[in-house]
Formats: C-alpha cells, structure tokens, sequence
C-alpha cells in the first residue's frame, strides 16, 4: 500500500471525499513529523510507539573503492509496534 492508496481506503471507509481524506492523512504524518523533530516520541494506544534515537558517529566504507570515511551522528527515527499490531499481523 503507498499514500494514494492509503487516501483511498480512508476515503472510502469514511466516506468523505478524497480530497478531505487526503488532507486528513496529510496532517497526522505531518503532526507525527514534527514530533519526532522535536526529540518527543509518539504513543498510539494499540498501533505502536514512535521515537527518535542517537546513532552514533563511527567509521565505514564506501563500497566502490573500499576507502574509509566518516558516518556523522544522527538523529534516527525509530518504530517498535505494539501487541496489537503484532497480534493482527501474526493472525
């Protein structure tokens, strides 16, 4: 399923018009978003939980020469789904 997909089954399921589910769908990722880059995680009861965590720098190489280089620290977005979700998917 891709974003235009997602639009159109909430659309259908709610039946509002594509355009309404579209901007539906567009403001919980973008709440989400701006969650994250803010450093807070995000809970939802049932689904799972967003968070951002520190990865640290360290060394790797480029695979076309096998030279060295430096990967800079970053802020990751992570996922960890709840029972829920597990359960609905492993049924």
């Amino acid at each position: 399923m891709n974003r235009a997909d997602l639009v159109a089954r909430v659309a259908d399921t709610t039946g509002l018009p594509k355009s309404t589910a579209d901007m539906a769908v567009n403001t919980i990722f973008n709440a989400l978003t701006d969650s994250l880059a803010q450093g807070e995680g995000v809970a939802i009861a049932g689904f799972g939980n967003f968070t951002v965590k520190a990865r640290a720098a360290r060394k790797g190489r480029n695979p076309k020469n096998g030279e060295e280089i430096d990967i800079p620290a970053a802020n990751v977005p992570g996922f960890k789904a709840g029972k829920a979700l597990k359960d609905a998917v492993n049924s």
